[in-house]
């Protein structure tokens, strides 16, 4: 990512305030971008209401992704430069028990997104999908060519989002380009049925960490900052024929067990004395058991790649949290 290309410009995020939102969001405004944001509900804990960020923020603007006329009022109103859609229903458990709404969220609330984008001519748009789009394929890693084959409603309604990006790109020519993250951690992220803040937590607590599944899913783990990088190296380049209408991969090229994640957690706190407590002894049913990506294409075509080891980035995320339960 380029500091200076930044400067001045005016961008667009949903999602502000989730995870991913606001630590792209504290880094944008660290360069000097006048930055509008789309807020439906306040998240508790968000680092967007941060003393160095909410009022720094160009406009706060109230309202949903399903509003068409509240999106296509602020592309009418300001000359909008890029636009980074973040904003999702994304509790898995959630959106199993409520489909509906998940759908209405994540679906109606891309294509509303991308038809005002196209309508005022947005020159740079980047769109999250997710890995968990790929549903279930027995190849390992996964490769952006694979198909998108999810059959549980999050998953389903992220792989939409990804087609529907695409459509905007390959029939009307919005340069937009979909982001596939690996599993994300870091500081700031409040939701505790995710492995590692809830395994921090309990290691801070002093208490034995709680794995729901029987340990053996595999996955990779991106650090936060590695993926602001992603996400801005992408909306520098999303302008490029190579780039514009296709998706990339981000995540460190590493995978690693449930198990082994929390044992490593517990070897770089110096709390190895705890143990993990599994749960579950047979696969939680709808689970993919092994799932990691290639990032050979974001490699090639953005000349990006990760910085943080799973290692360095569990430790800072620790402190993090260390500070935070204070």
């Amino acid at each position: 990512m380029q500091k200076k290309f930044w400067k001045g410009k005016t961008v667009f995020v949903t999602g502000a305030n989730g995870f991913v939102g606001s630590w792209l969001v504290k880094t944008l405004v660290e360069f000097d971008t006048r930055v509008i944001v789309l807020i439906k509900d306040k998240i508790s804990g968000s680092l967007l209401y941060d003393k160095t960020v909410f009022p720094r923020l160009y406009k706060v603007v109230k309202g949903s992704l399903t509003d068409y006329a509240r999106l296509e009022k602020i592309f009418k109103q300001n000359k909008i430069d890029v636009c980074f859609h973040l904003a999702a229903q994304a509790i898995v458990g959630k959106a199993n028990r409520s489909p509906v709404p998940t759908f209405r969220s994540n679906i109606m609330g891309t294509w509303n997104l991308l038809e005002a984008a196209r309508i005022h001519n947005v020159p740079r748009a980047v769109v999250a999908s997710s890995d968990k789009a790929y549903g279930e394929h027995a190849k390992l890693p996964y490769h952006e060519n694979f198909s998108l084959q999810a059959l549980h409603p999050y998953d389903a309604s992220k792989a939409c989002t990804d087609i529907l990006a695409r459509t905007y790109a390959h029939t009307y020519g919005l340069n937009v380009a979909v982001t596939r993250c690996a599993n994300i951690y870091g500081p700031g992220d409040m939701n505790f049925s995710r492995i590692i803040p809830d395994t921090i937590q309990a290691v801070l607590k002093n208490e034995n960490p709680i794995i729901r599944s029987d340990g053996t899913p595999v996955r990779d783990y991106i650090y936060i900052k590695d993926v602001v990088n992603a996400y801005l190296t992408l909306a520098e380049k999303v302008h490029k024929p190579a780039v514009s209408g296709q998706a990339f991969n981000f995540g460190t090229g590493g995978h690693i067990s449930v198990l082994n994640l929390v044992n490593k957690i517990l070897r770089l706190t110096q709390k190895s004395y705890l143990k993990p407590e599994i749960l579950s002894k047979t696969k939680i049913k709808g689970e993919i058991d092994k799932q990691y990506l290639s990032i050979c294409k974001a490699k090639r075509l953005l000349g990006w790649k990760p910085h943080y080891t799973l290692d360095a980035g569990l430790k800072e995320t620790f402190e993090w949290y260390g500070n935070y339960f204070k």
